[in-house]
């Protein structure tokens, strides 16, 4: 009897201790599933967190594209928001800490908020800088056409002026001429007979020309096209030059004036043939030309 007695209290114990195990068991399942449903909700929330980050970040990424210079306090804000993407990350989800991400994110916005209404700001005076900007440029383009225009309009009167001032032939006779004993000169058409050639011409008047000293050049071509006499030359400012005969001055006082001068044959007679006589102004321009024969 003592026997069935030990044998149901091994069955009492053996029951309890499977009710405790099975029990454990629930308790260890429950809090499993307990572990992995706040493991799970913890990484939601995590997640959560590192959306509204990014978010974030793109926003600063478009305000600063959009800025049309770049704006240092958006691109700190914007790599400071990356540095908290890596960190919650990286990061052990724990209520603690998401918590205080969250806070971040609240003041993240807030402060992105307050910027974003400084670049709107700067972006308006911006925006009115550049048209004023424009509207300055646009007043300097009509005023540098206005002074294009002037500069064409003066240059053009300039070289009317100048043009209008040049002096010009009326006349413009050669004469060979033989010198008697008595020093009258007659003409001659003889080479043999020729002492010397008489160039006369006429400047015409002209009242806007500078009155002053003048030097016009003779320039004579014998048959053989050579320069007659010591062949000088004369260059001007635009890098013309004329080899010519003889240089003659004389005062110019804006009104009609008589010229002569002489060139004296050269060693030996004038050859027979055809003669050119060219006169140039001072600048070398060609006012006039004569030809005749000697026989």
């Amino acid at each position: 009897m003592t026997e069935t007695k030990n044998n149901n209290g091994l069955k009492v114990i053996a029951g309890l201790l499977g009710v405790v195990l099975l029990g454990t068991i629930i308790y260890t399942v429950s809090l499993y599933q307990d572990k992995q449903k706040t493991t799970k909700q913890l990484q939601g929330e995590k997640e959560v967190v590192i959306n509204d980050l990014n978010s974030l970040k793109s926003e600063y990424d478009k305000a600063i594209l959009e800025s049309n210079a770049t704006n240092e306090e958006l691109v700190a804000a914007r790599d400071n928001i990356a540095k908290y993407i890596d960190s919650v990350q990286n990061m052990k989800a724990d209520i603690a800490s998401l918590s205080r991400y969250r806070r971040q994110v609240s003041q993240l916005k807030a402060e992105r908020e307050e910027l974003l209404k400084q670049v709107d700001s700067l972006t308006n005076s911006n925006t009115l800088l550049a048209m004023e900007r424009d509207s300055t440029y646009v007043e300097l383009e009509k005023q540098t056409m206005f002074n294009d225009s002037l500069v064409v309009q003066n240059t053009q009167l300039a070289d009317v002026v100048e043009k209008g001032s040049a002096l010009n032939l009326s006349k413009f006779s050669v004469d060979a001429v033989k010198e008697r004993n008595s020093g009258r000169l007659v003409s001659t058409s003889r080479a043999k007979a020729t002492d010397k050639f008489k160039v006369c011409f006429t400047v015409a008047d002209n009242v806007i020309a500078e009155a002053g000293d003048r030097e016009f050049f003779i320039e004579v071509l014998d048959p053989q096209g050579n320069v007659l006499g010591e062949s000088m030359t004369k260059s001007s400012e635009d890098g013309a030059s004329i080899t010519y005969t003889k240089g003659t001055s004389f005062y110019y006082d804006n009104s009609s004036l008589d010229v002569c001068d002489y060139i004296n044959k050269p060693s030996g007679d004038f050859k027979d043939g055809n003669y050119m006589v060219n006169v140039y102004d001072d600048k070398l321009k060609l006012l006039g030309t004569s030809k005749f024969t000697l026989k």
